[in-house]
């Protein structure tokens, strides 16, 4: 859709702090071929409440992006979105009965690249943006909300497009005999596969939206909806940097993936949340310190047992965590990254503050001379010692840069 260059959009957050938790993953979405036919930039917009219009950088949209004329790739399209094209970007906005300024400004909220006034749209397109424009009108979501539905919706199925074109079709659309093309092998496969993926992508959406509601009425109160207490840490390889200069793209990558998937797959089954992978780090988070502590372990562990990984470092902090758009910020989240990167190779440092979290929760005993004497006292009455599950040594305190004078803990597992 039309835009001009003052259209809404925020503003690109500072790059130089990879790990301050305000980086948001999938940022840099492709506009899908139904839509505008090319590749174009997450093209994040809103407005205020008092619809004000912030500039979007000019880098973040394409302005000479045209659908494209050929002829496969229109099949395809017509094949995944189910429609034929039918309306150029004005048409589309006066047929959903939504302004062309709005129309726009979801449009590139999605993630999507101007168009000009190419007829390209369809008539998903036109009830997509009457279902937004209709939330707004019912009071159900502000002007501003909506477009951040559309944001961080464009955002996240951008990513997972990108991936499933660039990792999983392109795998399989190999011509499987000699002499058959890539391009009559990718028609068919489409036509079987997009029910199916449709069909598990909405469950999976369904599953995920069924437990964050589920946090979020549990909160304690309407603040700890937004702000909440989590233990939040960074798990991050050693020596990273000087790898890709030593291995080939095609081993550098493969070794990522492992370590992601192993990363996601661990958090995941022991009560975590995967906030977003950086390559060489993942970001997680978790309820209660114990959580948090079992998944850095295991982390450790993993790891460590392959002797094709690096060595990995766990840096942990709890407490107050602003979450805004799937992602976490915040004091709480630089102190961790922070740790992270002054720990040593497998090792976990953890915060004072989730130090005391494990104390109080009884998952590690205050000192290991305290430990000794529970475990005598209890053995002298016939009883089982407290099962602390952790160890904590204080280390030495030391400055560290935007939050001053830290005293870390170093995490380990009692036998």
């Amino acid at each position: 859709m039309t835009v001009d260059d003052t259209t809404s959009g925020a503003d690109a957050s500072d790059g130089s702090e990879r790990s301050s938790g305000t980086s948001s993953s999938g940022s840099g979405s492709s506009g899908s071929s139904g839509s505008s036919g090319s590749s174009g930039s997450s093209g994040s917009s809103g407005t205020g409440s008092s619809g004000a219009v912030h500039p979007t950088p000019h880098h973040a949209v394409d302005h000479t992006a045209e659908p494209t004329d050929d002829p496969l790739a229109i099949r395809l399209e017509q094949l995944i979105l189910g429609a034929e094209r039918r309306y150029t970007p004005f048409q589309a906005a006066r047929t959903a009965g939504v302004s062309m300024d709005l129309a726009s400004r979801f449009w590139r909220a999605m993630g999507f690249a101007d168009i000009g006034q190419a007829k390209a749209l369809t008539e998903a397109d036109v009830l997509a943006l009457r279902r937004l424009a209709g939330l707004v009108e019912a009071g159900l979501l502000s002007e501003p909300m909506a477009i951040q539905v559309a944001r961080s919706t464009g955002q996240t199925t951008a990513r997972l497009a990108e991936w499933q074109i660039d990792s999983f079709l392109e795998g399989l659309t190999e011509p499987p005999e000699p002499g058959m093309t890539r391009t009559e092998v990718t028609y068919p496969l489409i036509e079987l596969l997009l029910p199916e993926l449709q069909e598990f992508l909405v469950y999976v959406w369904r599953r995920q939206l069924a437990a964050a509601t589920g946090r979020v009425v549990q909160a304690a109160d309407d603040e700890e909806m937004v702000d909440r207490r989590l233990a939040v840490g960074f798990a991050d390889l050693v020596g990273f940097t000087r790898l890709t200069r030593r291995l080939e793209e095609e081993e550098l990558g493969e070794l990522v993936e492992v370590f992601e998937t192993t990363a996601a797959d661990l958090v995941a089954a022991h009560g975590g949340r995967l906030i977003k992978t950086l390559g060489d780090e993942v970001l997680y988070a978790a309820d209660d310190a114990g959580t948090a502590s079992e998944i850095a372990m295991r982390l450790i562990d993993t790891m460590r047992q392959d002797e094709s990984m690096p060595s990995l470092r766990v840096g942990i902090a709890f407490g107050t965590v602003t979450t805004r758009m799937g992602d976490v910020f915040g004091t709480t989240v630089n102190l961790a990254s922070r740790l992270t990167s002054i720990a040593p190779k497998d090792t976990v440092l953890v915060d004072g503050a989730f130090a005391l979290e494990l104390i109080r929760t009884g998952d590690a005993p205050k000192s290991e001379t305290q430990a000794a004497e529970e475990a005598a006292a209890a053995e002298k009455e016939g009883e089982p010692a407290p099962p602390y599950r952790y160890a904590l040594q204080p280390m030495w305190q030391r400055p560290v840069r935007g939050l001053g004078i830290v005293e870390p803990w170093l995490l380990s597992r009692r036998s």
